[in-house]
C-alpha cells in the first residue's frame, strides 16, 4: 500500500472537502456538506436576529401607545390636584414608590393589583367621571392605563406622559422640582 492509499483510507472523500483546509460538517442526510465556516456564520446571523427581535420587542414595550385622550405636563396635574380639580392616582409599584417618594398630593394605587379597578373606584368615590389623572416613570404604563379606563367607561381620564422621571413629553415630576413625600406604606 502506497503512502497516498494510506491518507484515503480515513474515510475523507477529496471532493467534499474543499480546496482549502476548513473542516466541513456532513449532515448525514444525503450527503449534505457545510462547512464549519458557513455553518458559525449562520448560527451568528441567526443569533443576531434573535437579539434583534428582543431588541425590538424591548423597544416596542418601552414606547407610550398613542391616543387621542387629554394629557397634561407635570406641572398642570400638579396644579389641579392641589386645587381639588382632578384626582391624581401614581400607578407604579411600591418598589418604585420607596425608591423615589410619590407626588405631593397623590393617590398610589399599583396597576398590577388584581383589583386594581375596586380600588380606584374607592378612591373616587365610584364617580366614574371623576377627573383623574394617571402618573408612572415616564409615561408608557400611564397611557395603557389610560386606554384601559376610558374603554372600561371612565370618561375623564388624562394621562401625565412626562411621568416621574421624565420621558419625551418633558422632565418629569422630579427634574421639574414639584413636591414629593416619602411612602410609607406596605409593600
Amino acid at each position: 500500500m502506497s503512502h497516498s492509499q494510506s491518507k484515503r483510507s480515513d474515510n475523507s472523500d477529496p471532493q467534499s472537502e474543499g480546496s482549502d483546509d476548513t473542516p466541513h460538517i456532513t449532515s448525514g442526510l444525503g450527503g449534505s456538506v457545510i462547512s464549519r465556516r458557513n455553518f458559525l456564520r449562520a448560527g451568528l446571523a441567526f443569533g443576531g436576529l434573535t437579539v434583534a427581535g428582543v431588541g425590538g420587542y424591548v423597544w416596542w414595550r418601552r414606547q407610550p401607545p398613542d391616543h387621542d385622550l387629554p394629557r397634561l405636563t407635570v406641572e398642570e396635574a400638579f396644579a389641579k390636584a392641589k386645587a381639588d380639580e382632578l384626582i391624581l392616582v401614581d400607578i407604579r409599584t411600591p418598589r418604585e414608590w420607596r425608591a423615589s417618594g410619590v407626588p405631593v398630593g397623590s393617590h398610589q394605587i399599583d396597576m398590577r393589583r388584581e383589583d386594581f379597578l375596586e380600588a380606584l373606584d374607592q378612591v373616587i368615590g365610584g364617580n366614574r367621571n371623576a377627573a383623574l389623572a394617571l402618573i408612572c416613570a415616564r409615561g408608557v404604563r400611564s397611557a395603557r392605563v389610560t386606554l384601559a379606563l376610558d374603554a372600561a367607561g371612565y370618561s375623564n381620564v388624562a394621562d401625565v406622559p412626562e411621568g416621574m422621571l421624565g420621558s419625551a413629553a418633558g422632565p418629569g415630576w422630579l427634574r421639574s422640582n414639584l413636591p414629593v413625600a416619602r411612602w410609607t406604606g406596605q409593600g
